[in-house]
Formats: C-alpha cells, sequence, structure tokens
C-alpha cells in the first residue's frame, strides 16, 4: 500500500519506534500511524510487525532522509514490513526497511543492510554484469574498508589476493544468476598489496535490474568485519580456557593446556615457566628483582616446524636473570608487552637473549600466573610468523587466561601437598619394601592411584613367625582418603598383634572380622557403609614346605613353581571384613623351595585390563615369564606394578613377592619321649650331642637348660607323649610339644619360694619366647642366638 511521499521522516521514525521496542514486541500506537497509514493498515501493522531495523542513530540527528515515501509491503495478503523509499533508494532499486515480521525477517535484511551502508557513506561499489565483473561506480569516502579500496574500473582480483577475489566473484555470479541476495557473506581475504596481511570481510549483494526487470548488474557492499571476527574469537577463547583449563590436578598437564590454548590462535610460540616449590606442593618465595627466580620450564609449544634448540626444554631450570624493569613488573602481578628491539635493548649482549627469544620473534607478552599473592609461574607467548604485534586486546585475553590458569595451577599445587602428605603417610605405615633371611625373600611395593583420585588403604606386610615361619598379608580398605588410610593403620596392627598369638590363617581373620565391625559400629551412620576391608593371610613353613592360606574377600595369590608353572592358587575365599556371620576356611598348598608367591590388591588387575580373568592370566604369565631367572625380586616388583595400562588409574595397588626357601633336613632334630621323670635327662643328652655336632657346643649348656626345664614342665603337668625339635637357622628354636591345652605363665617367684623360676630363668636366657596351640595340645618355642 503505497502512502504519500510527505517526507515528514520524523514522523515516521517516531511511528517505527513507537511501535517496537528492543525485543520486538509493539509497544503503542499513535494516531501518526493512523494518520500515515490509515487506521485498517495500522492495527493490521500492529498485530503483525515484529521487531524494528532501523535505528535512528545510524542517520544524522536521528531522522530519515526526506523526501521519501512509506508502504506497507504484503505477501499473500499478510503484511509483514514497512518500508520507506526515497528517491534516490528507487534508482538505485534498495529500500529502507523500517519495521520487519519476525517471521519474515531474514529473507529481507539484506535490502536494509545495504540501505544503512548507503545512507550512512559506507563503502558501495556498483559491479557490472561482464566478463571481468569491473566496478563501475563506487561511493568511496574516508579510508579503506578492511585495508582494500575498491575504485571505478578496478577488478576484485586487483586489490584481493587472486585465490580470495575468485571465491567472492563465484558468490557474486550466484547473486546475478539466481537474483538470491547475499547476506552478510563472511570471508577471510588477503590484500593484493600486502600478502601478509588479511582481514574479515563481511560481503553483501543484490542483483540490480532495470525498468523492465532485466538484470543489470550487481549491488556489494563490503563491511570490515575483522574487529568483530577477533572479539568473537576472543570471547570464545575465554570460553574455551576456563573449560578446558585447570580441569586435571596434574601440574604439567595444566601447563600443558595453557600454552595448547594460545598456540596457533593468539601466539606462534609459547611456554609456561612455573616456579619449582609448585612441584613439591609449596608456596613459592616471594622474591623480588632479578637473580635466581627458581623457575623451571614447565610445558612449551611451537605452531610449526621443530621446537628451536637455543630455548629450553621442559624441566630445565632458568638460569639466573639481570635485574630488569619487567621482571619487577611481572612479579608485582602485572602483564608485559615487550618488542623484540626494546628486549634486546634491555638484554644487550647478555647471554639469557637467545633463551628468551625465538630468532623471529618480534612481540612478545608474558602474564604471570597470580594467585592468593603469589607468583606461581609465567607465561611467554611470541609472535614470529603473523606479522601484526600484540595489542591491548590481546594483553588483557592473556591476562583473564592466566588468571583463570593460575587458579589452576594453585589448585594442583595444594592437591599435590596433601596427596604428598597422605602418600608420606601411607608409606610410614607400610613395612620395608625390601626383606631378605635364610628361609625368604620378600618385595613388596605400593603405588597410589593417579588422576587425581585419593590416596588408599592398601597394605602388604611381612611378618616373622617362630620356628622360621613368616606370615605375609595384603589387605585392601575400602574407599579412599586419609580416614581410609588411617583404618589400614589400624588393621595392620591389629594383624601384627594377632600374629604374634600365632593363630592360624583363618582365626586371625576372624578376630579382624570383629575388629573391623567394631570399627564400623564406632563410625557415623553416614560412613559405616564404607568401613571395610578385604584381606589374604598365608603362612609358610620353611620345614614342611608348604603355605597355609585364607582370605577375606581378596583375589587368590599366584603361585609360580620352580618348574616355571604358574597359576592362582584355589583358595576358598570367605566375605570381606566387616560383614560377619560366615567363618574363614583355610587352604594348604605345597611350596617347593625356589618358588614365589604373589600377592597383590586388585588395583593391580586394572593394570592388565577390565576384566579380572584375562588379567590374572596376563599378570600370571607376566610373572612366571621373569620368575624363571632367579634374579633380584625388588625389580620384578616394579616391573609388574607398572603393568601393561597406559591411562591413569581410579585405584591403589600394592604388591608383595616373596621367594620360598626351605630348612635342610640336617638342620632338624626330632625326638618324642614318654611322660616319664627320666626323659629330662634323655632329652638334654640328645640336645646336647645334636649342639656338639652342629659345631655350637658354645651354647650348649644353656639350651641343655632350657631342654631341662621344658620337658620337665611337660611330663610333670601335661603328660605325654612329649616331643622335642630343635631348628637351626639364622638363630636355634627349641620346641617342646605337649597333649595339654594349659597356657604357660610366667612368674616371678619370691625369695622364699622353692618353685616358679623355671620359665622366668627361659626368658632371660633366649631372645624370645611363646607358645601356640595346635588341633591338639600346644607347642612352647624359646629362640636363642648362635652366639653367646
Amino acid at each position: 500500500m503505497e502512502v504519500s511521499g510527505t517526507g515528514n521522516g520524523p514522523v515516521l521514525a517516531g511511528v517505527a519506534t513507537a511501535l517496537i521496542d528492543d525485543r520486538g514486541v509493539v509497544v503503542g500506537w499513535s494516531r501518526a500511524a493512523e494518520r500515515l497509514l490509515g487506521r485498517p493498515a495500522a492495527e493490521v501493522l500492529r498485530r503483525s510487525v515484529g521487531r524494528l531495523l532501523a535505528e535512528p542513530d545510524v542517520f544524522a540527528g536521528g531522522e530519515l532522509p526526506r523526501g521519501g515515501d512509506a508502504e506497507l509491503l504484503h505477501d499473500s495478503g499478510q503484511p509483514i514490513a514497512v518500508r520507506y523509499r526515497t528517491e534516490r533508494h528507487k534508482t538505485l532499486g534498495l529500500s529502507l526497511i523500517l519495521a520487519v515480521a519476525v517471521d519474515r525477517a531474514a529473507e529481507i535484511e539484506w535490502d536494509m543492510a545495504l540501505s544503512r551502508a548507503l545512507l550512512s557513506q559506507s563503502r558501495i561499489g556498483f559491479i557490472l554484469r561482464d566478463k571481468d565483473l569491473a566496478v563501475v561506480r563506487s561511493n568511496q569516502v574516508g579510508g579503506a574498508v578492511a585495508g582494500l579500496t575498491v575504485p571505478v574500473g578496478s577488478r576484485l582480483s586487483d586489490v584481493m589476493h587472486p585465490d580470495d577475489a575468485a571465491g567472492v566473484e563465484e558468490a557474486l555470479r550466484g547473486v546475478l544468476e539466481t537474483g538470491v541476495p547475499l547476506a552478510a557473506h563472511e570471508q577471510r581475504v588477503r590484500s593484493a598489496r600486502a600478502p601478509h596481511g588479511d582481514w574479515s570481510l563481511a560481503v553483501s549483494a543484490l542483483r540490480t535490474e532495470d525498468t523492465h526487470g532485466r538484470p543489470t548488474g550487481v549491488a556489494v557492499l563490503f563491511t570490515d568485519a575483522t574487529k568483530h571476527l577477533q572479539a568473537d574469537r576472543r570471547r570464545e577463547l575465554r570460553h574455551r580456557a576456563s573449560a578446558g583449563i585447570g580441569g586435571t590436578l596434574d601440574i604439567n598437564r595444566t601447563a600443558q593446556e595453557i600454552v595448547d590454548m594460545l598456540v596457533p590462535d593468539v601466539a606462534d610460540v609459547s611456554w609456561v615457566n612455573l616456579a619449582d616449590a609448585i612441584y613439591t606442593g609449596d608456596e613459592p618465595p616471594k622474591t623480588f628483582g632479578g637473580g635466581d627466580l627458581h623457575l623451571r620450564r614447565a610445558a612449551m609449544r611451537i605452531a610449526t616446524g621443530p621446537w628451536p634448540a637455543a630455548l629450553l626444554e621442559p624441566g630445565e631450570p632458568i638460569p639466573h636473570f639481570p635485574d630488569l624493569p619487567l621482571v619487577r613488573e611481572l612479579q608485582e602481578g602485572r602483564t608485559i608487552i615487550v618488542g623484540r628491539a626494546a628486549l634486546e635493548r634491555a638484554l644487550v649482549d647478555h647471554p639469557w637473549l637467545r633463551l628468551v627469544a625465538p630468532r623471529q620473534g618480534h612481540s612478545m607478552i608474558v602474564a604471570p600466573l597470580f594467585a592468593r599473592g603469589l607468583v606461581l609461574g609465567v607465561v611467554t607467548a611470541w609472535r614470529t610468523d603473523r606479522a601484526e604485534p600484540f595489542g591491548e586486546e590481546d594483553a588483557g585475553l592473556l591476562s583473564e587466561i592466566a588468571a583463570h590458569s593460575a587458579l589452576g595451577v594453585d589448585n594442583a599445587r595444594r592437591y599435590t601437598r596433601e596427596h604428598r602428605a597422605a602418600v608420606a603417610l601411607q608409606e610410614s605405615l607400610l613395612p620395608k619394601a625390601f626383606t631378605a633371611t635364610r628361609v625368604m625373600e620378600t618385595a613388596g611395593a605400593y603405588l597410589p592411584a593417579a588422576g587425581g583420585a585419593e590416596i588408599g588403604g592398601d597394605w602388604f606386610d611381612a611378618i616373622d613367625l617362630p620356628s622360621l615361619r613368616t606370615a605375609l598379608v595384603v589387605g585392601d580398605v575400602t574407599g579412599h582418603g586419609l580416614h581410609a588410610t588411617a583404618t589400614m593403620g589400624r588393621l595392620r596392627t591389629a594383624v601384627q598383634t594377632l600374629a604374634d598369638l600365632e593363630l592360624s590363617p583363618d582365626e586371625l581373620l576372624a578376630h579382624l572380622d570383629d575388629l573391623v565391625s567394631r570399627l564400623a559400629d564406632e563410625a557415623e551412620l553416614s560412613q559405616r557403609d564404607f568401613i571395610g576391608a578385604t584381606c589374604l593371610v598365608a603362612v609358610h613353613d620353611p620345614v614342611e614346605e608348604r603355605c597355609t592360606i585364607a582370605s577375606a574377600g581378596h583375589p587368590p595369590p599366584l603361585l609360580v613353581l620352580p618348574s616355571g608353572d604358574a597359576s592362582p592358587v584355589n583358595v576358598r575365599p570367605g566375605p570381606p571384613l566387616g560383614v560377619g556371620g560366615l567363618p574363614f576356611e583355610p587352604t594348604t598348598v605345597a611350596v617347593p623351595p625356589g618358588s614365589v608367591l604373589a600377592l597383590y590388591t586388585d588395583g593391580l588387575l586394572q593394570r592388565y585390563g577390565t576384566d579380572i580373568d584375562s588379567s590374572t592370566r596376563d599378570l600370571s604369565d607376566r610373572l612366571a615369564l621373569h620368575c624363571r631367572s632367579a634374579g633380584d625380586l625388588r625389580p620384578l616388583a616394579r616391573d609388574l606394578m607398572s603393568g601393561a595400562a597406559q591411562h591413569p588409574l581410579s585405584d591403589d595397588a600394592a604388591l608383595l613377592l616373596a621367594r620360598t626357601s626351605a630348612v635342610e633336613p640336617a638342620d632338624v632334630a626330632n625326638w618324642e619321649f614318654p611322660a616319664d621323670p627320666r626323659a629330662v635327662s634323655s632329652a638334654r643328652e640328645m640336645a646336647g650331642a645334636k649342639l656338639a655336632e652342629w659345631g655350637l657346643e658354645d651354647i650348649s649348656f644353656v639350651t641343655e637348660l632350657i631342654v631341662s626345664e621344658l620337658v620337665t614342665n611337660a611330663v610333670r603337668y601335661a603328660g605325654g607323649p612329649v616331643g622335642l625339635r630343635l631348628i637351626r637357622g639364622d638363630f636355634l628354636c627349641c620346641e617342646v610339644t605337649d597333649p595339654s591345652n594349659t597356657q604357660p605363665r610366667m612368674r616371678r617367684a619370691r625369695t622364699s619360694d622353692e618353685g616358679g623360676r623355671g620359665l622366668f630363668l627361659v626368658a632371660q636366657m633366649s631372645r624370645r619366647w611363646g607358645s601356640r596351640y595346635g588341633q591338639s595340645g600346644k607347642t612352647i618355642w624359646v629362640e636363642q642366638d648362635l652366639s653367646v
């Protein structure tokens, strides 16, 4: 519908502004709209218009050009927009869209873009449809757009790089052929005169027609979108940095994430230097000025080519640096931009210039990793290949990235400190990693979880028992953290105490199960489900050459025989500790001399895969392969711990390897005597003769006294038969067995007492003594040093 051309621009602008607010909603109406458009048309427009496209501030004085006509555009009988056209618009085949329905905006927005550019005297060129697409008219005003000038008579290939011009021309030919307008087609272009400079252009185009509707050419608008593109990229980079840096608690990985974020989007070369104290979890020293900055190269990246040999590699310390103003600015937490010339003047004839400046680097920006008042390190970025130097926008961007990254580095530092403390606590609660006796060699290893997981409660132990026996223990406490570590320490202490009582493995686990149940009862209600453990106990007897094993929900041990055959021991596992109610069943297996027992936690199996059966087979095969050579167990334990995993694991792991030996038959002597007082002298004589045979006459008197006392007590209080066994090892063990279950008690006799001094004398003349129960009866044992 054509509206009278009154030329009343301010009125029309007021009408459009009154109709539409910035959210695209009609907010009001006025008599001016009814006067210009008529009541029916005004009512239709009020219901249909969706948003305002022509903001008044793009025109001088906030007014529309005078002398134009306003009309309501329809499509299929529906109003879609308010259009305003001056005579100049009509000549050029353009129009100014005041308001447009929301659902049709995308179709006609190009018309608005071209009109705004024309009216505001932006660059626009008219290109005829001929073989050269030559510019025949241009309203150039002011400087070039995006570094380009498009004078009359030129072609795009004259002002753009030929490769870029070909892309723009192809798009323009599409407009000529189809008549479909081009709305803000964005393309990155290079100038033909400055090959290293590039910009982003938003190209809009509309086919122009003569009065008969025949195409005459293309109206083209070039808009410099470089700054907008750079701003968008900076916003995107900020978002990526906030989401991608500091997601882990690994210091070096966080540093690498920083340089990966900067190269190649912002810089061509970048590196991160961190304070030495960061790696131990400590706070870096608060230094000011040059000298030893206590920094170390943590990460680096280059956009193209290999890393320059002159620049420091990761792990290398930063040498003493001169006292420069830029160093002090960084220590105060400020970001600096330095050109190569200024840096060369500051470091004139200084050998460190080659360490901080790539050969072709011309602009450097350095930002401190500043968090909680501490300078944790610095981020350095260089531009070598791109021509433009760093600007203030780049400094602001790097400052934001460095501030966010500093929190990630500081979190990693604090985690490292806590993790090291937890690991130190865990390791302090574990036994020595390697032990060696005449009858057994053991090697243990503990590996905490990786990838930010907390410390766990896995443990191992090798406990010397009387009669040259050894208890091998491995366990896994439920959960992670210091609570799990503390629980592990309590359980390990309990196991050692119960082992000293010489309980069988199944009895030991039964008592340990009761302890875990009590710990769960003592814990807070929310923590009770996390109090639990699995445990496996194996007692090796070198005289009998066998091993008795009991399991509380723990993976079975692996046994490698001297022949090289390896397989899991068929153990009947009981429930995990803390469940209660079910017994633990012992399993006894023959262990020939030279065999290797491997006790481990389930965290070790994760290093060989997710399937338990296949992981156990892989571990068994690897163990058998290494055990064919009777070498040191320590490197074997480290190798098995490394496994085949290539990713961080969420559970810690413990491993205990034990290579067994046996006591030679010639080093064991057994006798059995009736319950007769005359047997005491016989036992004393046989013990003395055996000691003489072994060349141990020096301890013969003490041994005969011990044998006499123990056999006398057995005959007097327990009856017969009485067994006597001597075992020669690193020390001499004397055992007396009787059928009684009465526990012997040592007491200190008064001066007037006739007896009661026997066990006291035994205890004074031996290194240690004790008793243990068997299936029937008990055994009293005494250990003596082989030299007096």
